[in-house]
């Protein structure tokens, strides 16, 4: 039994990179919106517009570190155009940088999952995060959209 739960789960890893590489730009949108979607549970935490649960925060920053480590490899060369991205061409010019991004993301990420106790630290890790990790990126490597 556990032998063919490990062979499904391998097998629907290996889709999932088959297809990550087949449409790195689905991936990536698929990445960064689940990403939006935790993050806007996070923000109504923040704002006290819905209660402090530990355990939703520490998925929400989970959710960030693992869109984190997979990240840096959904931005071939050949993904630089097409399928409505908002990928800027800098990426590619400055990729070590921008792949450096991830890293701290995934790192801060995570050490909000082992520090957040409280909502006065989810707040504080919630608002650098989305200023200094997401925010930075954003504002140097997406393009806006009019």
């Amino acid at each position: 039994m556990v032998r063919n739960v490990f062979v499904v789960t391998a097998i629907a890893l290996s889709v999932g990179v088959a297809v990550a590489q087949q449409d790195p730009i689905a991936a990536r949108r698929a990445l960064m919106k689940a990403n939006g979607d935790q993050a806007k549970i996070g923000a109504a935490m923040a704002k006290g517009e819905a209660p402090f649960e530990l355990d939703k925060v520490k998925k929400m920053f989970a959710t960030f570190e693992d869109a984190a480590a997979k990240m840096p490899a959904l931005f071939p060369p050949n993904s630089k155009t097409g399928g409505d991205t908002a990928a800027d061409p800098k990426i590619w010019a400055n990729l070590d940088d921008f792949k450096a991004r991830f890293a701290k993301l995934g790192t801060d990420a995570k050490d909000a999952v082992a520090n957040v106790t409280d909502l006065d630290s989810f707040k504080a890790a919630f608002g650098s995060i989305g200023k200094n990790d997401c925010g930075a990126c954003h504002e140097k490597y997406r393009i806006k959209k009019s």
